[in-house]
């Protein structure tokens, strides 16, 4: 199977978003959100604990545009639907074709935080990976501490399966364990 062959929609929407495929525009946005959002993402996006220059992010959201074309990774936006503006960074990552295996993450630009977006996301991306891809797993992965992101993952249907212990190294040396949660068939189907 060739993944670059597949055809699905490069945007969708929920009750409150519009999430769609990367633009190499979409830097400027995702920048701002970073740059006011740093300290709430450092303690667990490895990106946040670098400096990122204009430049940086306007090199990634560019191959963020050319991956999901070559379906090796597929990065969504989220946008606010009446206001357009930029609220979540997401995707469908570490992806396997020939299982369908994907799995989502997600940051949020802070002043959004609280109010359900992540969870709507979460429920839409992975309604679409399941109908769209044929999924047959979806994922969730957070450190064992981030729990808000676990919240995000149980809110949303996903089921704890293990704890991968010692799975992670912090930039102090200091060991960290990650959740794994995971769906086998869209929970809004079901």
């Amino acid at each position: 199977m060739e993944p670059i062959l597949l055809t699905f929609p490069d945007q969708f929407e929920t009750e409150r978003l519009v999430i769609r495929a990367p633009k190499p525009e979409d830097w400027q946005p995702l920048y701002k959100a970073m740059q006011d959002s740093i300290n709430e993402l450092k303690p667990w996006l490895p990106f946040a604990r670098q400096e990122q220059t204009e430049s940086d992010v306007k090199k990634t959201t560019k191959e963020a545009y050319l991956n999901f074309l070559a379906r090796e990774d597929l990065r969504f936006h989220a946008f606010d639907k009446e206001s357009g503006e930029f609220i979540i960074s997401s995707g469908l990552h570490r992806i396997n074709w020939e299982v369908r295996k994907f799995e989502i993450g997600y940051w949020i630009d802070t002043k959004h935080s609280g109010k359900g977006y992540v969870t709507e996301l979460v429920k839409g991306l992975t309604a679409f990976a399941f109908r769209e891809l044929d999924a047959n797993r979806v994922e969730i992965r957070c450190d064992t501490k981030n729990g808000k992101s676990k919240a995000v993952a149980e809110r949303a249907g996903y089921e704890l399966e293990g704890i991968l212990r010692n799975d992670d190294r912090e930039d102090n040396g200091e060991l960290r364990d990650t959740c794994v949660f995971a769906v086998i068939e869209d929970p809004e189907t079901n």
